[in-house]
């Protein structure tokens, strides 16, 4: 079996990696460097096993680029050799390792001290005003105070809400006189609301946010704020983007560009308004802080738009000799901007990828500088936002760590790999020998990418036996909306029903399985039942708030709620509620207040089903 793709987080670390060894910063690691690099490693391969590796390795040229360099670790990746490389880098400056290995593999984890730092700074400047924080904040940068703060919850849920707005309903978080009961609440409450906006959480529990373990409060928190921060930066949201089209392409191609990849368009747009050099990175080719520089010059508000004072950068700092001190002279003026988040000079002259990825979206956020064609002749009514349903599945598929990132529901699943991962999930095997694997070669790659499709239609109809009529590779491959969330919603629910049969004991879970379950479970707390996933009744959530307290009693508040004669407003409030609540008590739920309210009897369905699967995991 060849090894899946490497992941867009593999390959940030790998990255930085590549940074700590190419001390001398030329984009290059030599012969020596390596060398010293596996002998650092304390290798378990004798010396002549290193001096062949490094020969194999450098057999073509006496030194590796990074994409050399990442095919070299991808290739040691399973082996032992790849545990104790990583222990190697890890070695290097700014990473500090955590005492205590994890039980299971026995892998010693790191954190990066940079990264707590920017986060830290960035947490406090979001919630200073926030009165339910005031017990933890501010924290200071140089203690462990991040992560024994996020430990009761609170600031989680907070960040969860900056970074997709109305995520949580404010009043399901405990705030006052915590114990440890309501702050498993808390915790529940906030993963399984990452989970929600497309966070994947697998791998972590309440105890180790409650433990502050550091790798995993870091690697949580950066995917809630990345998450925020890109969240403006996709065309149907942000039209002036369209100001980023190149000659000749068309606004397809526009719309299938990935948030760091419209970074770095954005980037490098205002980098040739400059008369400047564009970059390739937001790591090596920004150490030298001068095209930060002319970014920084060029977005400033020039005193042309009302009520907009202009910002004068002071450009003199580009001639100072010293990287780092022309990296600090540079911040300085990003924070006449109040831009200045994310690194400090030393994150910059090292290229950190993630610190300063964040520090260019938060710029962008604040000073896009882009202004909206008048005269292109463009087909506005094209671009449309993604609807409700698209985004629960596309949320649903990134909790799952599928690689990679879905940021465009049908772009991004034209070529099937997605597709394939999901059908690992849900028990239904792929020979990975018949996957065509990216990067696909110029000419062709669409017929791969078709190949893959059939292949993925192909193992619908005969391994999964899902109901696919009608549905070929082509659909998938031309991203047919109907035909292609047909797919997907196959795979959610067989997904949702596999975690029933698996408590149930493997017995066989349909539509009236659950809706008797709901139904025997209500009548048992002397509250009113359903008909079916499209009883009207579910629109005012007041079946799922009943099951709710049914399942565990004395949770819901019912005075905050409205019961009759209903108006939409209350009906999305109570909806709020209820999805926050189930989440609350333990239960994953991927759905939206709007389809209770709507009675969306496919969402309803996952709704009552993760209640199920909670309420049989306390019996």
């Amino acid at each position: 079996m060849t090894a899946p793709p490497i992941s867009a987080e593999e390959m940030e670390e790998l990255r930085e990696a590549f940074g700590k060894i190419d001390v001398d910063g030329n984009g290059f690691i030599s012969k020596d460097e390596l060398t010293e690099l596996f002998r650092a490693a304390n290798l378990a391969l004798p010396g002549y096993k290193v001096r062949e590796l490094v020969q194999e390795l450098t057999k073509t040229s006496d030194r590796l680029t990074f994409e050399e360099f990442t095919e070299m670790v991808h290739g040691l990746k399973s082996s032992e050799v790849a545990k104790t490389f990583r222990k190697a880098i890890n070695k290097k400056e700014g990473i500090c390792n955590v005492a205590g290995t994890s039980e299971q593999s026995g892998t010693q984890h790191s954190y990066s001290e940079e990264e707590k730092v920017a986060f830290v700074n960035w947490i406090n400047k979001a919630l200073e005003k926030d009165p339910d924080c005031k017990h933890v904040l501010p924290m200071d940068p140089n203690t462990n105070d991040l992560f024994t703060g996020m430990g009761d919850g609170i600031v989680l849920c907070k960040m969860i809400n900056l970074s997709v707005p109305d995520t949580i309903d404010e009043r399901t978080i405990n705030k006052k006189k915590l114990t440890p009961f309501t702050i498993q609440e808390n915790l529940n409450l906030a993963l399984n609301s990452a989970s929600a906006i497309g966070c994947h959480v697998v791998n972590i529990g309440a105890e180790d946010l409650k433990e502050g373990r550091q790798h995993l409060v870091l690697g949580l928190l950066w995917q809630v704020i990345k998450i925020g921060l890109f969240a403006d930066i996709e065309l149907s949201r942000n039209e002036a983007l369209i100001a980023l089209l190149r000659d000749g392409e068309s606004l397809e191609d526009l719309m299938k560009l990935s948030p760091e990849e419209l970074l770095l368009r954005w980037a490098n747009y205002h980098l040739e308004e400059a008369g400047c050099a564009k970059i390739n990175n937001f790591s090596s080719d920004i150490k030298d802080s001068k095209a930060y520089y002319n970014i920084l010059n060029q977005v400033a508000p020039k005193g042309e738009e009302e009520g907009v004072p202009a910002i004068v950068v002071d450009m003199s700092g580009v001639r100072e000799k010293d990287d780092l001190k022309r990296a600090e002279c540079m911040l300085d003026q990003a924070d006449k901007l109040g831009c200045r988040q994310f690194v400090m000079p030393a994150d910059v002259v090292r290229g950190n990828p993630k610190l300063n990825l964040a520090f260019v979206a938060n710029l962008f956020n604040k000073y896009p500088a882009l202004k909206k064609p008048e005269n292109q002749d463009i087909d506005w009514s094209s671009i449309e936002g993604e609807t409700r349903e698209e985004r629960t599945f596309r949320n649903w598929m990134n909790s799952l760590g599928v690689n990679p990132r879905v940021n465009h529901l049908y772009a991004d699943i034209d070529d099937a790999m997605v597709i394939f991962q999901l059908y690992e999930k849900i028990k239904v095997p792929v020979d990975w020998d018949r996957v065509n694997k990216p990067p696909y070669p110029k000419l062709g790659s669409n017929m791969k990418k078709l190949e893959n499709c059939n292949y993925a239609v192909e193992l619908g109809k005969k391994e999964a036996k899902f109901s696919l009529v009608g549905i070929a590779g082509q659909d998938l491959n031309a991203g047919n909306r109907t035909l292609t969330l047909a797919l997907l919603w196959q795979l959610m629910r067989r997904y949702t029903l596999n975690i029933l049969e698996d408590l149930g004991d493997g017995q066989k879970v349909v539509d009236d399985t659950i809706v008797s379950w709901v139904n025997g479970t209500l009548t048992n707390a002397g509250k009113g039942t359903i008909s079916s996933f499209k009883d009207m009744s579910i629109s005012s959530s007041m079946p799922v708030l009943d099951l709710i307290d049914a399942i565990q009693p004395g949770s819901i508040r019912y005075d905050l709620l409205k019961t009759e004669d209903l108006t939409e407003e209350e009906k999305l409030n109570n909806a709020k509620y209820a999805i926050s609540m189930a989440r609350k008590i333990g239960a994953r739920v991927y759905a939206l207040p709007e389809d209770l309210v709507e009675v969306k009897p496919k969402m309803v369905m996952t709704v009552f089903a993760c209640l199920m699967a909670r309420g049989m995991r306390k019996a």
